[in-house]
């Protein structure tokens, strides 16, 4: 009997992650690079093309047939139609009204498929972690951006017009700081990773030290593990805005969960994946001292142990809700 697989693609503001894989044997074959994002106009066939040159490695990569690949399995960090194939908006990327199964299909046979990317972490989150016997969850990815996905009597929900769970997006500080929506005080403008790296580097501009300082001087990228080796550094100048962010994550969802009552509220994205550690416990407690006793007695909030893969595994249940096809 002929093995079936899929790819999945998990776009994300930071990194591109691309595999092949299916629910028996996993991930066979892996893709990683970093997120080029232009500054100027996107040229929306570069997208496409970007995308099916992955698709391309992964295949020849693996040395699996194309004849096996059932579906592409797209997750974008922003409003998409997944029936459509339209990205409403991706900020992080720089996309804006871009079909993208309509200009992927036109290099390849296989069919394509989108969802927005913590939707589809998500749905791998709910078939392969820790939401497989859960009805009603919360997953809440923290990196470049934050957002979230919601599953209700076991189905993702994805709202009227495929907008729900944007998270990220709830105004929380007026007049905050600007996000990349176009808003002010958006909670991903405050708790992200952008957010924190933000504070950290306005601090070490006006002459506060840190372990990271020579980083800011040098303009070099702070990512999510120099974030953790000065925790580890027992940097006081990370550690205040990592805390104060994990305030405001707990603040957050424990409002969410006032109005849900969820059994579990699942965190993952970079930011999580790195720090979990330091974070989680400064989140359960913001996340106690906001709560309603009652509504947040029983609720579980842990990181996924999908991590990064999360979204990749999503593409299973996605290829068989939108095409039938078991892989």
């Amino acid at each position: 009997m002929e093995r079936k697989y899929i790819i999945s693609i998990d776009m994300g503001g930071t990194k591109i992650l691309g595999s092949i894989i299916n629910s028996k044997e996993g991930i066979v074959a892996r893709y990683k690079r970093s997120t080029k994002v232009q500054k100027t106009k996107v040229k929306k066939v570069d997208f496409a093309e970007t995308l099916f040159t992955i698709v391309s490695e992964l295949i020849f990569s693996s040395k699996i047939p194309e004849s096996q690949i059932k579906a592409i399995c797209l997750g974008i960090p922003g409003s998409v139609n997944p029936h459509t194939g339209k990205i409403g908006i991706a900020p992080n990327l720089n996309i804006k009204n871009y079909n993208i199964k309509e200009k992927l299909q036109k290099y390849t046979q296989i069919p394509v498929l989108i969802e927005n990317d913590v939707n589809l972490a998500s749905l791998g989150i709910q078939n392969f972690g820790y939401g497989i016997d859960k009805k009603n969850m919360l997953v809440v990815f923290v990196g470049t951006g934050i957002g979230g996905g919601l599953i209700f009597n076991s189905k993702l929900y994805r709202g009227s017009t495929y907008f729900a769970g944007e998270i990220g997006h709830i105004e929380i500080m007026k007049n905050g700081p600007l996000c990349g929506c176009g808003k002010r005080g958006c909670f991903e403008a405050l708790a992200s990773r952008t957010a924190i790296v933000k504070n950290i580097v306005s601090d070490v501009k006006l002459g506060k030290k840190s372990v990271i300082s020579k980083l800011v001087k040098e303009n070099i990228p702070i990512k999510s593990k120099a974030l953790l080796n000065a925790i580890n550094s027992e940097d006081k100048l990370v550690s205040r805005h990592i805390a104060e962010a994990c305030e405001t994550i707990g603040l957050v969802l424990a409002n969410l969960n006032n109005l849900l009552n969820l059994e579990i509220i699942v965190l993952g994205g970079g930011v999580i994946e790195a720090l979990h550690a330091f974070m989680i416990p400064k989140i359960r407690l913001a996340f106690k001292n906001h709560s309603l006793v009652s509504s947040a007695k029983g609720v579980r909030v842990v990181a996924t142990k999908l991590g990064d893969d999360a979204a990749l595994y999503g593409g299973i249940a996605l290829a068989e809700e939108f095409l039938g096809i078991k892989v």
